[in-house]
């Protein structure tokens, strides 16, 4: 493994396969990761990691995050496909303004605001931060 895989991966919180890998550095304000390339391009996380794990993107296309996280760069939650397809695939989440992407409904106990005002779901947090204390006492 390389340096700059090396600094790439020490940036992810590691999950079993089938979880998403969450970017714990730095997320744009839209919650995309953005990683530093060896070049000193920035390149989204989940970009960056898919061309290391699985292959190129092909120019024509962008990644689709099927675990609709996007902050997860685990390259088999990922799907290329058109500029088109991502946004329409997209719209059931933001046509559901009564719940998180996972599902949890917005209510006033289970509301929290980030310090931008962005709503953030309090149960995923909780899980969120349930899972990374149990990482880091079993590392």
């Amino acid at each position: 493994m390389s340096a700059i895989d090396d600094r790439f991966w020490s940036k992810v919180i590691p999950a079993a396969a089938e979880e998403c890998w969450r970017w714990a550095a730095y997320t744009t304000p839209a919650g995309y990761g953005l990683f530093r390339s060896a070049s000193g391009k920035n390149v989204g996380a989940h970009c960056w990691a898919y061309e290391s794990l699985r292959a190129a993107i092909p120019a024509d296309l962008v990644l689709d995050h099927l675990c609709r996280n996007r902050a997860c760069v685990n390259p088999w939650h990922l799907e290329p496909v058109t500029q088109r397809v991502n946004v329409l695939r997209g719209l059931p989440f933001i046509d559901r303004p009564d719940k998180c992407p996972h599902g949890h409904e917005f209510t006033e106990a289970n509301t929290s605001r980030s310090v931008r005002g962005h709503r953030r779901c309090v149960t995923c947090n909780r899980l969120r931060a349930r899972r990374n204390y149990a990482q880091r006492k079993t590392a």
